[in-house]
């Protein structure tokens, strides 16, 4: 069974990968994000607590956040593996989930990294932006239209960026990530499972880095 946690900053393809770990290997993959929406829309008891607790404004509790993934887990007990997403963020949820993860004779297998150049990242997201029409994707200074302001799909003549897209923006959402990350790497660079792939590469070249990774993998549990 493989078992392993995906780290990247936003704008590093971190969703893009894991989404080509899901097809690649069957893996599937537990987002914490998503796994407490679910919960909140189906309305269990799980969500209830956490609906109240978000809704108040404050962070979701470590043994909530564990629950959901414990129940996912025996859920998808027949999986060849799964990718943790947004869980752990601190050592005391690491140990927590390698306490889960032994509790039913698995071991996490590897913690795989997207590194990037901030400065080159920020230029990446920071100069994105669609067509207001068909959301044909287009960037300031690797990809603009043939035509300067009409789209080069359907010939529309407006635009649109993402308001979070812009180099203030993208700089504190990296900062972000490091705080989150931070305390965690080390936890797992003593187990020797940390790797480091080249996140600003092409997808397919990031995406074979991460493959041979994964596949040396030994099968356990």
């Amino acid at each position: 069974m493989k078992l392993l946690i995906l780290l990247g900053p936003p704008g590093a393809g971190k969703g893009t990968q894991a989404q080509h770990l899901v097809s690649r290997f069957g893996l599937v993959q537990l987002s914490t994000g998503d796994m407490l929406r679910q919960a909140v829309k189906d309305g269990t008891e799980v969500g209830r607590k956490a609906d109240a607790i978000m809704k108040a404004g404050q962070l979701v509790p470590d043994e909530i956040v564990t629950s959901l993934i414990s129940e996912q887990l025996d859920k998808h007990a027949h999986a060849p593996g799964f990718i943790f997403d947004g869980y752990p963020r601190t050592q005391a949820q690491a140990v927590a989930l390698d306490a889960l993860l032994a509790d039913r004779g698995m071991k996490l297998n590897h913690v795989i990294e997207l590194t990037v150049d901030e400065d080159a990242l920020v230029t990446r997201i920071a100069g994105r932006f669609t067509c207001a029409r068909c959301n044909e994707g287009y960037h300031d200074t690797f990809k603009l239209p043939k035509v300067a302001g009409v789209c080069d799909i359907c010939a529309s003549t407006e635009f649109k960026r993402r308001p979070d897209d812009n180099a203030e923006t993208v700089r504190a959402r990296l900062a972000v990530y490091r705080a989150d990350t931070a305390p965690i790497l080390p936890y797992y660079e003593a187990k020797g499972i940390v790797s480091r792939v080249d996140g600003m590469g092409d997808i397919a070249s990031v995406g074979a880095a991460i493959d041979a990774i994964v596949q040396d993998v030994p099968v356990s549990a």
